[in-house]
């Protein structure tokens, strides 16, 4: 068979450290697959993995990959063949890549396990710091005492790795879509310069980075996923020319729609003609998602140039301690009773802190679930009967959030009738962990490969390339702070012109994902038809969203336009209250910010309304 006639088929496993135990057995058993891959680390993790590491040597690794993934299936893909990619080392791959060797030998399976290091970048901190690095996105100086800190590798050093002809490659820190692009480079031949492909194998990786999202997880349209207890984890069958199909196994539950795929592709980028990874600029602006049978998407149409020659590094530090605690309140008024339960906990514990000499909280929050707190304005249920009230501070001292902790129960009692709870006992404190990210030069960064105790040096191209997207990019950025409804209007009129129009929300008209990039959020909009292209353009503005969203974002708001998928990409700066572990939201990762826009209202003329059965 010659390589253009060749299909690689990869496995998507694991979206995060916590996916179910499902996937790999699934995929191994029940599809035809060349390469099983796992994408377990997130920013938290790695400081998750830095902590357990302190305590014991031997870990700093995602265990369930070792004990509850390969443990179920090791055998089987050894006897097929099937080879593995997996950024589950964390910040101890060897260790990682040990436990996998006990089990190996405990099953009396033969595997050659490969290690990718060099992502680790601790020891350059003390010079960083003399040398005054500072944070990329808020400018803030490099803390004293850092958790973990880790460059964001390629798949460069997985290909090779592959060459030398490892079974299973474990990784540390690299980016989701590495996995998978590392076994197409391998596959095919692809070298570091063909950019176009590379973009290709990224989208393809990106795609099934965060496992069920691609066949159906988080859809828009949700009542038409079926079976969701025996979800499919996706299955590419990948092509030489970069093409690709997305499946899954027969008689799986989930969704294969282009559509979802499409929400998918959106999810937690970027500028879409400039993202940014370590093997490739990808230009993703005239990706082509085409639905080709009841459970099949073919995807082709990436496009890249070449690199940066930097990596981002990404670096966890404590910064004090976070509790968070809640009360259920049931009967009238019930919200209003929430929320003078939560602000009465905070003036007592305050006073509580002033008679001991301990400062105030750095942070407090309190919210109502159950009343959309996060809607803000847009919130529909402030006469809700039942509701959980929940509190959540930071603290630089331990001993103030355990006294904190101790003041919430007493609600039961004290203040508002139908005040109760769920579950016993009092709230936990944990170390509040917040990220600190900026770029590092390739050249800085020495990345190798360990197979056979044998250690190879990884060659990384390092003459980097302006990443700056072209001008063909259609960026509309607008201030914070807009009025409510500002633009709204003029858009509205605008588009009602002489026609007779009806108000429809969104979700009428467009599918939406949303996700965090620290403390920004990304919304991607896509039309459900072409037809609603223009309407969208013109009244889902950056002005538009940045005043709906008034309330929760404080920087601007950024458009930019997908043409190949009829798409936006929003991009929410300052839109998380800090972002990930650092925010005290109930959705820190921006998670709803796109259910939440589905709400918004537009004007559609009356004749577009009824050719499309939307009246």
């Amino acid at each position: 068979m010659s390589t253009q006639d060749k299909i690689v088929r990869i496995g998507g496993a694991s979206g995060f450290w916590g996916d179910s135990a499902l996937g790999a057995p699934q995929l191994v058993y029940q599809a035809e697959i060349d390469y099983l891959v796992f994408d377990y680390l997130a920013e938290t993790t790695m400081a998750i993995l830095a902590a357990a590491r302190n305590k014991h040597a031997e870990l700093g690794y995602a265990t369930d990959f070792v004990e509850v993934a390969m443990r179920s299936v090791l055998g089987e893909v050894a006897r097929r063949g099937i080879k593995v990619v997996s950024n589950a080392g964390g910040i101890n791959p060897r260790g990682c890549a040990a436990a996998l060797a006990r089990l190996a030998d405990e099953l009396g399976v033969r595997v050659k396990i490969a290690v990718v290091e060099g992502d680790d970048v601790g020891a350059q901190l003390p010079a960083l710091r003399a040398a005054g690095q500072r944070d990329m996105f808020t400018g803030a100086a490099l803390p004293e005492r850092i958790l973990s800190a880790n460059a964001y590798l390629g798949a460069l050093p997985v290909a090779q790795a592959l060459a030398a002809g490892a079974d299973i490659v474990i990784t540390g820190r690299c980016v989701d879509s590495a996995t998978t692009l590392g076994p197409l480079m391998h596959a095919f031949g692809w070298q570091a310069s063909d950019y176009d492909l590379l973009a290709a194998g990224s989208l393809a990786g990106h795609i099934i980075e965060c496992g069920c999202q691609a066949t159906g997880g988080l859809h828009t349209d949700w009542d038409k996923v079926e079976g969701w207890a025996d979800s499919g984890y996706p299955v590419l069958e990948c092509r030489a020319d970069g093409s690709f199909a997305v499946t899954k196994p027969a008689g799986t539950g989930g969704l294969i729609a282009a559509a979802a795929v499409g929400e998918q592709l959106l999810y937690e980028i970027g500028d879409p003609g400039a993202y940014l990874l370590p093997d490739v600029v990808c230009d993703f602006r005239d990706v082509r998602v085409e639905q080709d049978g009841p459970e099949r998407v073919v995807v082709s149409g990436a496009r890249g140039r070449a690199p940066t020659g930097s990596y981002k590094v990404s670096a966890t530090y404590q910064d004090g301690f976070r509790c968070a605690g809640t009360m259920v309140i049931i009967g009238v008024d019930a919200v209003a009773k929430a929320r003078r339960t939560g602000e009465a906990i905070l003036e007592r514990t305050r006073a509580m802190f002033r008679q001991r000499g301990w400062p105030d909280y750095s942070a407090a929050l309190v919210e109502v679930i159950g009343a959309e707190t996060l809607y803000g304005p847009h919130a529909r249920t402030m006469q809700a009967r039942e509701v959980m009230m929940r509190v959540a501070v930071n603290h630089p001292q331990r001993q103030a959030l355990e006294l904190f902790a101790r003041e919430i129960v007493p609600a039961g009692t004290s203040w508002a009738p139908g005040t109760t709870g769920p579950a016993g006992g009092r709230p936990g404190v944990s170390p509040l962990i917040r990220q600190f990210s900026f770029t590092l030069p390739k050249r800085a960064v020495a990345v190798h490969v360990v197979l056979d105790d044998v250690e190879t040096a990884v060659a990384i191209p390092l003459d980097g390339a302006d990443p700056a997207a072209s001008a063909y990019v259609q960026a509309v950025t607008t201030a914070q702070g807009a009025a409510q409804g500002e633009g709204q209007g003029d858009a509205r009129r605008e588009a009602i012109g002489a026609e007779a129009t009806v108000v429809l929300p969104l979700l009428k008209l467009a599918y939406t994902r949303s996700g965090d990039k620290g403390n920004i959020s990304n919304i991607g909009v896509i039309a459900r038809h072409p037809d609603y292209l223009p309407l969208l353009r013109l009244q889902l503005t950056p002005q538009a969203v940045a005043a709906y969203f008034a309330h929760l974002v404080r920087g601007e708001v950024r458009r930019y336009e997908v043409p190949g998928i009829h798409a936006f990409n929003f991009m929410l700066f300052e839109a998380l209250d800090g972002g990930g572990p650092g925010s005290l939201r109930m959705d820190p990762l921006g998670k709803g910010m796109g259910q939440m826009l589905l709400d918004l209202p537009l004007a559609v003329p009356l004749p577009l309304a009824r050719a499309h059965g939307l009246v």
